[in-house]
């Protein structure tokens, strides 16, 4: 029988004297499932962890979403801890109509953090605004992705600056990255494998 305040190994309990010692001398992972849940017509959510095979055992500590291919679709990349460093999960949904933004801003700072962009197309509003995600070991790419379903255009797209300045684009044809810079009436479009435009 172990004394008092001491570990008992035979109900697996894991102690450490240091707690900052815990990763070297132990896992900590219980490899809980990750879980996906898909929007449902901005009503509901569904879970299609099993579906999109997105259900690992490894532990989970983030997520981000990024269009790593350059498609249009957003894929997602997990950072575990069990299970290997990172997975992978390329989006393979059907090709819908899309439109990435990345911002420059001149009296805004550099990157546009902080702007709220709203796109109407065929009718309807989707909201965006510019946080890139930072969580534990890992970081979003300073962008926004829009997707437009069927419509292949945004009718109107309003930016709110952090400066206070408001701006507005369009229409604006789907399928593309563009850059907006604030005050310039006109956006560039990206090419693959090139800079941003300044």
């Amino acid at each position: 029988m172990p004394a008092p305040g001491e570990p008992d190994p035979t109900l697996g309990e894991l102690w450490a004297g240091n707690p900052f010692m815990i990763s070297q001398l132990h896992n900590l992972s219980c490899y809980e499932r990750n879980r996906t849940y898909m929007n449902v017509g901005g009503k509901n959510f569904v879970d299609a962890s099993t579906i999109t095979a997105t259900d690992s055992d490894g532990d989970g500590r983030s997520v981000i979403g990024a269009d790593i291919n350059h498609d249009g679709r957003e894929d997602l990349i997990v950072r575990q801890v069990g299970g290997g460093a990172l997975l992978v999960f390329e989006n393979q949904f059907p090709q819908q109509h899309w439109l990435k933004v990345s911002l420059r801003g001149t009296e805004s700072n550099r990157l546009g953090i902080g702007a709220r962009l709203i796109a109407e197309v065929g009718g309807r509003r989707i909201v965006r605004e510019l946080w890139p995600l930072n969580s534990f070991h890992s970081q979003a790419p300073a962008y926004l992705h829009f997707g437009l379903g069927e419509s292949a255009q945004v009718d109107k797209l309003t930016i709110r600056w952090p400066s206070g300045k408001e701006q507005q684009l369009g229409p604006i044809a789907a399928d593309r990255h563009i850059s907006i810079k604030e005050n310039n009436p006109e956006p560039a479009t990206q090419i693959l494998g090139q800079p941003l435009k300044p």
